[in-house]
């Protein structure tokens, strides 16, 4: 990957995140989600980790925009971040 490689290059997960964002207000009931929070650690060494890590980090964005209740949990105690 190129040093400012982007998930628009790679455009079979520009499209797996555009389908799953799309589903996701539509789907029935509750839904819970589960994410590593993959940007409050070092810097990635590697281009291919620095992209994971920023497409981690937008993927989380743009759910919790569509979320109605937001929740950060670390060492068991859960933050609301959206959605009290």
């Amino acid at each position: 990957l190129p040093p400012a490689a982007s998930a628009e290059a790679l455009p079979d997960f520009a499209r797996e995140r555009a389908a799953f964002l799309a589903c996701l207000p539509t789907l029935p009931g509750r839904v819970i989600l589960v994410a590593n929070e993959v940007g409050l650690g070092l810097v990635p060494e590697t281009p291919l980790g620095r992209l994971f890590r920023d497409e981690a980090g937008r993927l989380n964005q743009a759910v919790a925009a569509l979320c109605g209740r937001v929740s950060f949990v670390a060492a068991g105690l859960p933050l609301v971040l959206k959605g009290g």
